[in-house]
């Protein structure tokens, strides 16, 4: 019969063989077999930076294309023209400055017209976009200024199409659209000497155009002149004539129509919207520019500058004035 000492030790040795084995299973946490915990911070931080990263790179990389490919259109003394890198565009010579009345029709050689002889009033151009179409008169001397005329036929442009075309042309200057009855293409874009017929407002030619022709001082004739016309009812301007022009209207060649003298490439600009005979109230005026239409703003230089304007004689004088003495 084991003795009561024998037993005690037995339990002891029990007792310590159930310890060592709770250590070999890690239950002292800290031990080389324990159990490794898992950085969860560190994870979620370098999480968040990448999401971060990849956030911005999201927003810049688009804008930075985006600026690569303008600059591959934006005009230069060494790219005089980039609108010879897009697909499309048409390209022909036109005289600048044959005049018409606004009576008078021209016998357009392309549809829309983009050049040729065309109303002594412009279309106001400071990025207008008319409901309605307007007389191609006064548009096509609009792109002697320098601006874009976006036209598109509304039976084949939806609603979304039109608006995308206007966020293109609303409020940016030298720019101006209008629906164009009867146009062969959806959408035609033209400036002057050049034209652009396309099917979608989403083409990334409008932009394309737009940016390697809009004020482009080596592609249209009256460098400097301006798109703000006061005469040129934007609410109310002169409608759109779809018939055919009749046999006196005038041809390409701008036979029957005036030759602006002042209006020559390089020419100065003058002051849009002055009437012609003079600024009343001055006497003598200024005299009016030949070959401008009356009642029609002027857009271009005075030959040899603004004539000096006499002192007026017909009111009474102030006497000379004694010098003071001292």
């Amino acid at each position: 019969m084991p003795s009561k000492t024998s037993a005690k030790s037995a339990k002891a040795i029990k007792a310590a063989g159930k310890s060592a084995g709770a250590s070999r299973k890690g239950g002292g946490g800290g031990g080389l077999g324990g159990k490794r915990q898992i950085p969860w911070l560190m994870i979620g931080a370098v999480v968040c930076v990448l999401a971060l990263i990849g956030g911005i790179a999201w927003v810049l990389v688009p804008k930075i294309q985006d600026k690569q490919e303008q600059s591959k259109y934006t005009p230069s003394a060494q790219k005089k023209d980039p609108s010879d890198q897009i697909s499309g565009v048409v390209k022909k010579e036109y005289p600048a400055g044959l005049h018409i009345t606004g009576t008078q029709r021209v016998a357009y050689d392309q549809t829309p017209p983009f050049g040729g002889p065309h109303d002594g009033s412009w279309a106001a151009c400071t990025g207008v976009v008319y409901p309605t179409a307007i007389r191609t008169e006064n548009a096509v001397h609009s792109l002697e200024h320098g601006a874009i005329w976006i036209t598109y036929n509304p039976d084949k442009v939806d609603k979304a199409g039109v608006d995308a075309l206007a966020a293109k042309v609303k409020g940016k200057p030298y720019s101006l659209m209008s629906p164009y009855p009867g146009l062969d293409s959806p959408i035609s874009l033209q400036s002057w000497g050049h034209q652009l017929k396309l099917n979608s407002a989403d083409d990334k030619r409008v932009t394309q155009f737009i940016t390697a022709l809009r004020l482009n001082q080596y592609a249209y004739p009256e460098v400097g002149a301006d798109c703000a016309n006061p005469t040129f009812k934007t609410d109310n301007p002169p409608p759109f004539d779809a018939s055919a022009p009749g046999p006196d209207a005038v041809p390409m060649d701008g036979t029957g129509a005036t030759k602006a003298q002042n209006e020559s490439p390089g020419a100065t600009p003058g002051i849009p919207g002055m009437p012609a005979g003079g600024i009343p109230g001055l006497p003598g005026g200024i005299p009016s520019l030949p070959g401008e239409t009356p009642g029609a703003p002027t857009d271009s230089g005075l030959p040899g500058g603004i004539p000096t304007i006499p002192a007026p004689t017909d009111g009474p004088t102030q006497p000379e004035q004694p010098a003071p003495t001292q």
